[in-house]
């Protein structure tokens, strides 16, 4: 969201059991042009005292898990297949992880591109 809506939207990622940046993610959004190599996983309560317009949960154990943020102006929920479930070789899981972020993208754009 922030590479291609940054002008007009900060996000911040956190999840609900939060381990570390999985390698398939790293590579596919290297892939095309944006690097996260440096991310770190963090879990939903460094954010719960922040305001946000939007609260966005992509998986639904994280629609399920999420807290209620206070500051939240709105929640919205689409569930995409988990990719670090994945099985098979490593073209087979990224492939997966392609697919995923491929959905989630064009998700963003339709969803949040200022008209």
């Amino acid at each position: 969201m922030n590479s291609k809506l940054g002008n007009g939207y900060e996000a911040f990622s956190a999840g609900t059991e939060p381990t570390e940046v999985n390698k398939y993610a790293v590579k596919v959004m290297q892939e095309i042009g944006i690097d996260i190599s440096l991310h770190t996983s963090k879990g939903v309560d460094a954010f719960i005292d922040e305001k946000f317009d939007f609260i966005v949960t992509v998986c639904d154990n994280a629609n399920e898990a999420c807290p209620f943020f206070p500051g939240a102006g709105s929640r919205l929920h689409k569930g995409f297949e988990d990719p670090a479930n994945a099985e098979g070789t490593e073209e087979e899981k990224l492939g997966k992880f392609r697919t995923v972020r491929n959905e989630i993208m064009q998700w963003i754009l339709e969803s949040f591109s200022k008209t």
